[in-house]
């Protein structure tokens, strides 16, 4: 196992990297975007969302001004240990590179009623953003794996979960997420936008199904389901910065998980903002299978 000052390094990097650069994916599909967008003005704006990614990763500095409230995916293989040391080393680690990108100090101090009328004042320190409780999944390979995502205050807005009537048929469920997705992209403003969704049993499974999403969606590998939610919000001609274009969703990540025998699902719409989903991934601990 790692030490735990090894621990600590890694994950401090690695949230930068989340918060300052772009898959190899999603440039190459914002690539594609640009090539075939057709408004002069929707182009602009795309090329000049890629150029800023671009100056972000050269420089390690934050892809935006909302430097965005860490969530964290923590993946276990079937013979690997988390301890309590390495959830303190991991913690310790997202404070280090909230400090280090540097993140917006907009940690609210106080007690409950404080943080939520805002009474308690702003914290100086970067790292006075706490992360959201870890997610915890099982993997394949015998490892343990973090997967590190800035979220942005604007798409949280955004956002919807809530139930739909799905009448035994997904394609009532895909109509309830484009309408959402609609609503929700023309009033983001910071379009184009990453569709994140998630279908569950509860608003919580919802809720992670769409994070998880987001750690394992691709730009170069779109279901069915995907390509159709993308292809019409597109058609509704919102466009970069709501500009109008062919451009409003650059790719749509879907993740599905079990269902329960009902007339209703529980649905996760999240319009990512452009420079979404900020993501990386390390792995902490790694076994020898044999």
């Amino acid at each position: 196992m790692m030490k735990y000052e090894e621990i600590v390094s890694l994950v401090r990097d690695t949230l930068v990297d989340a918060g300052s650069t772009f898959r190899p994916d999603k440039k190459e599909a914002y690539q594609k975007a640009i090539s075939t967008e057709r408004n002069e003005k929707a182009k602009w704006v795309l090329e000049q969302v890629l150029a800023n990614a671009e100056a972000a990763e050269k420089n390690k500095s934050p892809l935006c001004d909302d430097t965005g409230i860490p969530h964290l995916v923590l993946e276990v293989g079937e013979d690997c240990a988390v301890t309590g040391k390495m959830l303190d080393a991991i913690k310790k680690g997202v404070a280090e590179g909230l400090r280090k990108l540097p993140g917006r100090p907009m940690g609210i101090m106080g007690d409950d009623s404080h943080r939520i009328d805002q009474s308690g004042g702003l914290n100086p320190d970067s790292a006075g953003v706490e992360p959201a409780p870890i997610l915890l999944r099982r993997c394949k390979d015998n490892v343990i794996r973090l997967h590190i995502l800035m979220f942005g205050g604007g798409p949280a807005i955004r956002a919807k979960t809530y139930r739909v009537f799905h009448k035994h048929n997904t394609q009532v469920v895909l109509d309830e997420i484009v309408n959402w997705a609609k609503e929700g992209v023309a009033q983001l403003g910071c379009s184009p936008c990453t569709l994140a969704v998630g279908v569950g049993r509860s608003h919580f499974e919802a809720t992670s199904m769409m994070l998880q999403a987001q750690v394992d969606g691709r730009y170069d590998v779109q279901s069915e389901m995907e390509r159709e939610i993308t292809r019409r919000v597109n058609e509704a001609d919102i466009g970069p910065l709501g500009l109008h274009g062919d451009t409003s969703v650059i790719a749509t990540f879907m993740k599905v998980g079990p269902q329960r025998a009902s007339g209703v699902r529980i649905v996760c719409v999240r319009p990512t903002c452009c420079f979404e989903p900020r993501v990386a991934t390390v792995v902490l601990d790694a076994l020898d299978r044999e």
